[in-house]
């Protein structure tokens, strides 16, 4: 495995570690994030255990390739969803860009992992 690829698996599970965590915990900001777009804090924690799952799934990857793939691919969908909840909650594209570039850190991620 690449040096880049190590670098992204590791940077996108502690960004999504650190994410979920914090919507498992039902943390303030994020009880006023899910209100925002509409969800429930069940919703949003469930969310969180898919992105705290992908974290380690990314970590997996460092040892079994098939992991990391399917992580990836699950966060590509999460954040692609993200945005179009932003976007339907009316939501400046701004508002979208976080989710937008961790989708697109997790595309590269798939496709470094595709490559080699």
């Amino acid at each position: 495995m690449s040096t880049p690829t190590i670098v992204l698996a590791v940077l996108l599970a502690a960004i999504f570690l650190l994410l979920g965590a914090a919507k498992l915990a039902a943390v303030p900001a994020m009880r006023q994030a899910a209100a925002h777009v509409g969800m429930t804090t069940t919703h949003y924690r469930l969310l969180g255990a898919l992105e705290v799952a992908a974290a380690a799934g990314l970590l997996a990857d460092l040892r079994i390739t098939a992991l990391g793939a399917a992580a990836a691919a699950g966060l590509i969908l999460l954040m692609a969803g993200a945005v179009v909840i932003h976007l339907r909650s009316g939501d400046p594209a701004a508002r979208c860009l976080p989710a937008a570039v961790v989708g697109a850190l997790a595309a590269a991620h798939l496709v470094l992992l595709a490559g080699g």
